[in-house]
Order: structure tokens, then sequence, then C-alpha cells
């Protein structure tokens, strides 16, 4: 929980993940080159005191982890999500397996989202039934930049996607978030665009489709795509850090999609470790729009603040929320 100004705020980290980026996970340059990427965002969008030595950024310690998100960094619940990129990284990069071994030893701080990948076929099929069967995925994370062999990517409009889906509906998995942003190397841009998210939507209603990173930079194309589908969401992460060195920014990003998605359909993520959620989540709840931008966009309530902090994803999640959290 935090509080500021005598209003308490209910934290859902929507987008964490317990990485190895190490160089002993490191299969081959790509491996060094995404990691490295990452490290790039977070110290060229970080504040001075939240930068982190790319050692440390490659595999923090466990610790680590628990003290940033629940003790420093106001989170009531994150949610981990699964990255394999195994053509890059001996074990993985954050599987859900990983994922769901760390939330075992911290009973009650975590969600445990898993992944898919169409181009596995039958046998990803089964995968996801029995990652299903052992951890109860309320939801999943796909990259659709994902390298596999000689593909560098694939589409949500893909036939085998539709049957992953489809698998997703049968076993009540119904969030679905999508690695939609700017390009990592050494991944290709083209295959982060976000107009395939247009048709899922429309052939699985049931579906919830969480864009993480709102598009970024396709931002424009994310918002005409999402107003005219009620179960498309924005996720927040990589969108955040810009309250420190771009808050005008920010504040066109928040604003364009209070204005299309409305303040029911925005979720706060760190993307931890990229950032840790404490300095987000403080000058976010801290933030206002711009006087010369309130005639545009107007302000930024209390209340949206408090749904986008984390009661839009306790309702997805079906996260039991104290009644003095919640809204009154």
């Amino acid at each position: 929980m935090y509080s500021r100004d005598g209003q308490s705020y209910f934290v859902v980290d929507g987008h964490t993940r317990f990485w190895d980026g190490s160089p002993a996970n490191q299969i081959n340059r790509y491996g060094e080159g995404y990691i490295k990427c990452l490290h790039d965002y977070h110290v060229n969008l970080s504040p001075p005191g939240e930068r982190w030595a790319l050692p440390e950024f490659e595999r923090y310690p466990e610790e680590r982890m628990i003290h940033d998100l629940f003790e420093v960094g106001h989170a009531d619940l994150a949610i981990l999500q699964s990255a394999d990129l195994t053509d890059w990284f001996v074990n993985g990069f954050t599987t859900t397996e990983q994922n769901g071994e760390l939330a075992e030893r911290h009973q009650g701080r975590f969600l445990i989202n898993g992944r898919w990948d169409p181009r596995d076929g039958e046998a990803g099929l089964d995968r996801l039934e029995a990652l299903h069967e052992r951890w109860h995925l309320p939801g999943v994370m796909l990259c659709t930049a994902e390298w596999k062999g000689d593909s560098k990517g694939w589409k949500l409009s893909d036939p085998w996607a539709y049957r992953y889906l489809e698998k997703c509906e049968q076993l009540g998995i119904r969030n679905i978030h999508v690695h939609k942003g700017p390009t990592v190397y050494p991944m290709n841009r083209d295959s982060f665009d976000v107009a395939d998210v247009d048709d899922a939507a429309t052939v699985f209603p049931g579906l919830r489709f969480i864009v993480e990173h709102v598009g970024l930079p396709r931002l424009e194309d994310f918002c005409w795509i999402a107003t005219q589908e009620p179960n498309v969401y924005g996720g927040l992460a990589m969108a955040m850090p810009f309250l420190y060195g771009r808050p005008r920014y920010f504040a066109q990003i928040i604003g364009e999609l209070l204005y299309w998605l409305g303040e029911d359909r925005i979720l706060f993520g760190s993307d931890y470790a990229v950032w840790p959620p404490g300095w987000l989540v403080e000058r976010f709840a801290d933030f206002q729009m711009p006087e010369d931008m309130q005639g545009e966009y107007g302000v930024l309530t209390r209340t949206a603040k408090k749904k986008i902090l984390g009661l839009n994803a306790a309702r997805l999640y079906d996260i039991k929320v104290p009644g003095e959290l919640d809204l009154v």
C-alpha cells in the first residue's frame, strides 16, 4: 500500500520479471545485446539514484527483487511475466517454471503468468495445458517479436496463434498480455506492430488483450484499435519512466489513453527490473497534467490514479482489495 497526502493506493505491479541475463546464461551475441539494450533503456530513463551497474542488472539477487517490489516499491501484489528467449539464453531468460518456484517461496506476493509461442505447434499446446495444471495460470505474456530458429516473429492473427487463443479460452486463461513496444535489440521493429491485436480482439471477445508498452511508438495506432475493441487494455510498462525525464511526453501518453480508452482500461506496470516500481508509483501519485494541456486532456483525478495503479488489474485478476483501499 502507498499513502500520500491522505490518500491510500492499492498497487498491483502488472509487469515484473526475475530474469537471468548473466554472461554465463548467454548463448550468443544476441543474448548479450538484448540485456545490454534493456540496460541502456534503464540508464537513460532512470533518475541518477535509481541506476544500476550492468553486472547487477544482468542477474540481480532474489532478495533485491523482494526489497524493491514490496519493501520500498509500494506493491501489494506483483504479476510475474514469462519470456523464454531460448535462442539466446541457455536456461531461458525468465521461464514460467522459474517464476512459479519464486512465487512458492514468497506466498501471497505474486501471480504467475505463463507464455506460449504458436511456432511450437501441438507440443506447445500440451506444454501450455501442463503449465496451467501446475500453476493455475490467470494469464500469459506473449512476444510476437521473439526469434525461433530462422523465424524472427509471428502474428496474433496466424492460424496457429488462433489455436493457442482457443486453448486459453478452454482453460480459462483470460488475460493475454502482448509485448508491443519499442524495438529491443536484436528483435525486428515490424514484429512489434500492433495491427494484429485488432484481428485477435475481434475474433476472441471473451479474452482480454493487455497491450504492454501501449504500442509505443505506435500510440496512435494502438488507441484507434483499442477504442473500437472493448477487450483491449493498455499496459503502462515502458511509458511510466517518462515521468522523470519527459513529463510532458508522459502527459501526452496518459492523456491520449484516457481520451480513447478511459480510466478503466489502463494498467500500471514497472517492467522490473528495467525500472523498480517505487519511484514510478511516487511520481505518478504526484503527477498532474500541465496547466496548458488541461484544456485538451483535462486533469488526472485521484480516482483515475487509484484505478490505474491497482484497482483495474485487481478487477481483471479477481484480486481481493481491502475495503479501505477500494473506491467508496
